[in-house]
């Protein structure tokens, strides 16, 4: 079942009547994601200082674990409770706008306004010619090394796929290690599998619309990974370990190599202030790629309080806090004028992440994602734990999105 659906809308429309009866017109509620533990106490400044500068209004601000926000962001719209703002995902955005959630911004944004942005990521958050969320967090990722268990391991960081593979095995051979961080639990098990899906040469969806993920390329993508697992390479049970628990290893030094987002270079910096680690470039098959993912800020159309909330909204790209937020979180310039600082291309800890965006990938906008997305997830989990082969669980899971597209 979509995640989103016309029957949300017709239950948020329902019982919207019943819903904030005592907010005063200036209420606002912004919920956002949790990119690490500055987002919440950085929101939560902003908007007491937009609160100071226009008395009356009153900001909520909510930030939800990733893993959770789907879930409470579905709960809130069937109960008539949407938030004002929220930032959410791309891979969303059509969903949401096939039920007539979000509120387009092409009246409300100002060619001033607009040219603050780099062009390029308006394209996710545009859904049939119309505008409706502004680039809030972009990044790009990359691969992290330890180099202090490489060299122990006597191997260099990987630029290819069989080299990731010698060094994990490699690394995996010292006692107490592990080579390459694999999640299989929670958020981003199907990410890391687009990695080595685009890698060798594969797609998610055809140029006719359908699954790639019955093709040779994505069936060799796959059985890359189970023969990491086959022989050792990763962590031990990988549908046991969450992205986060990939991080805690590798921050306490125990895995060699993880691909990650920006955001795990100041967790790194805080929490693990004695690891040697390199940020690479993803090793590469025939072409360089990786992965792009955009949050974008997005305005509910059923907002009661939509003029102050666009206010708000353009307040937050604020040149006193835009650049904090990035540079804090770890991520990349969603502006012009971010984009031109010096520090994203001369800082190790940042540039090859930047480097990649040219020949970022991003997982398609498409009405139907959550759906494709699941199915990808228990299809990796399965053949993760042995259940299916990389080409049952590959044809499996590819004829199951093809159902899922054809109902769009």
């Amino acid at each position: 079942m979509a995640r989103f659906s016309g029957f949300f809308l017709a239950l948020a429309l329902a019982v919207l009547p019943l819903a904030g009866g005592s907010a005063c017109a200036t209420d606002l509620r912004f919920t956002a994601g949790e990119y690490s533990g500055f987002t919440r106490p950085f929101l939560e400044r902003v908007a007491r200082d937009y609160e100071a500068q226009h008395p009356g209004t009153r900001i909520q601000i909510e930030v939800i674990p990733w893993d959770s926000y789907l879930q409470k962001l579905t709960t809130e719209i069937s109960s008539g409770d949407q938030p004002d703002i929220a930032i959410v995902p791309t891979m969303w955005v059509s969903d949401l706008a096939a039920d007539g959630l979000l509120q387009p911004l092409d009246a409300l944004a100002t060619p001033d306004f607009k040219a603050k942005f780099i062009p390029a990521f308006f394209v996710p958050a545009t859904v049939k010619g119309a505008l409706l969320g502004l680039p809030a967090a972009a990044s790009a990722r990359a691969m992290v090394v330890n180099t202090d268990l490489l060299q122990k391991a006597g191997v260099q960081p990987p630029k290819t796929w069989d080299e990731l593979r010698t060094a994990a095995k490699a690394v995996s051979a010292l006692p107490n290690s592990y080579g390459f961080g694999l999640p299989g639990k929670e958020v981003e098990v199907d990410t890391y599998f687009y990695y080595a899906l685009w890698g060798f040469g594969g797609e998610i969806l055809t140029k006719d619309g359908k699954s790639g993920l019955g093709s040779p390329e994505a069936i060799r993508a796959a059985s890359f990974y189970q023969s990491l697992i086959n022989d050792k390479a990763t962590e031990p049970s990988p549908t046991a370990q969450s992205r986060e628990d990939v991080f805690k290893l590798f921050k306490e030094g125990r895995i060699g190599i993880v691909f990650t987002y920006p955001m795990l270079i100041p967790q790194l910096k805080a929490e693990a202030p004695n690891l040697r680690y390199a940020v690479l470039p993803l090793p590469v098959q025939a072409a360089p790629v990786t992965l792009g993912v955009t949050d974008v800020l997005t305005l509910s159309s059923s907002s009661k309080n939509q003029t102050v909330a666009w206010d708000f909204m353009q307040f937050l790209y604020g040149p006193k806090y835009r650049a904090e937020f990035d540079r804090a979180e770890g991520l990349l310039p969603v502006t012009v004028e971010g984009a031109s600082d010096s520090y994203y291309k001369d800082n190790p800890d940042i540039s090859a992440f930047a480097a990649g965006l040219p020949y970022a990938r991003f997982a398609p906008t498409i009405k139907g994602w959550a759906e494709v997305e699941e199915i990808t997830v228990r299809s990796l989990q399965s053949m993760y734990l042995g259940q299916k082969t990389p080409t049952e669980a590959m044809t499996d899971a590819a004829l199951q999105i093809d159902d899922v597209l054809a109902r769009r």
